[in-house]
């Protein structure tokens, strides 16, 4: 995997934990999301990281899995292939494309949580299918991918598109490092248009996600999501959103009976 500086230059990296190269020095530093809020998103999802597996399967019931199997279904990724989970967390999605493209496939899980990405890296390690060695941990920016043009063959995304502070920027970021006539795979909360769906969504996370969380001493850090939900995009704004940074195809599903849903895009 070629990872690039600033400069346009290349490293290749051989670490199981992989940090993005300064283009001042020669050592190797993580790239940051430079915005003003960044850093308390990034600690939020540092803090949530060591409960974080838990809280999913007890707030969806399990449910999590089976969207996050869509999700990943719908990218078309295969043997072989070379992938990317951008936002990947603890690295769910990653570990599906992992049995998808094999050993002989590449796996690149980027966020910018480190304390994610080492919770992703112990289960990689505790795990024990062959094919979960050819992932890469990359600590990483979601608007500023340091990878070369067209070089995945796939891309999933999950739960983190709505918490960027520039969604246009990294869906340019996810174009411009697809490969032509490759499928990126967007999994969110949806922000549906629906009265009644959105009344549901919002006493889910007043009166089964915020206590539940409160009981884990993460209730703020998930009070977040009603905002950071209705700050969000409809599906049919991320259909045209991905069709306006140069997507030829783009379909929102709506899932899990109406509060998830996944943007599949093709360039």
């Amino acid at each position: 995997m070629n990872i690039k500086n600033r400069c346009g230059k290349r490293r290749t990296c051989h670490m199981a934990m992989t940090f993005v190269p300064s283009s001042t020095s020669s050592t190797f530093r993580p790239t940051l999301i430079r915005c003003a809020s960044a850093n308390e998103r990034q600690a939020l999802f540092s803090r949530i990281a060591p409960v974080y597996d838990n809280l999913n399967d007890l707030l969806s019931l399990g449910q999590h899995r089976i969207w996050k199997r869509m999700a990943v279904s719908w990218t078309g990724a295969k043997m072989g292939d070379c992938v990317l989970d951008v936002c990947c967390g603890s690295g769910d999605l990653s570990f599906l494309l992992s049995d998808k493209v094999g050993s002989h496939g590449k796996v690149i899980g980027l966020d910018f949580s480190k304390d994610q990405l080492s919770f992703a890296l112990s289960r990689q390690q505790s795990l024990s299918k062959n094919c979960f060695m050819n992932i890469e941990w990359v600590e990483g920016d979601a608007l500023d991918l340091p990878f070369s043009d067209g070089w995945f063959d796939a891309i999933t995304m999950g739960y983190g598109l709505r918490n960027v502070v520039d969604k246009q920027k990294a869906m340019q970021e996810i174009f411009r490092v697809l490969k032509t006539g490759s499928t990126v795979s967007i999994l969110d909360f949806n922000k549906s248009n629906e009265l009644l769906t959105s009344a549901v969504t919002e006493w889910m996370i007043d009166n089964i996600v915020v206590p539940v969380a409160t009981g884990y001493g993460l209730s703020e850090e998930y009070r977040y999501l009603k905002r950071s939900i209705r700050e969000f995009l409809t599906g049919k704004e991320l259909e045209k959103l991905a069709l306006g940074v140069g997507f030829s195809a783009a379909r929102h599903y709506e899932i899990g009976g109406g509060l998830m849903g996944c943007l599949v895009a093709k360039r």
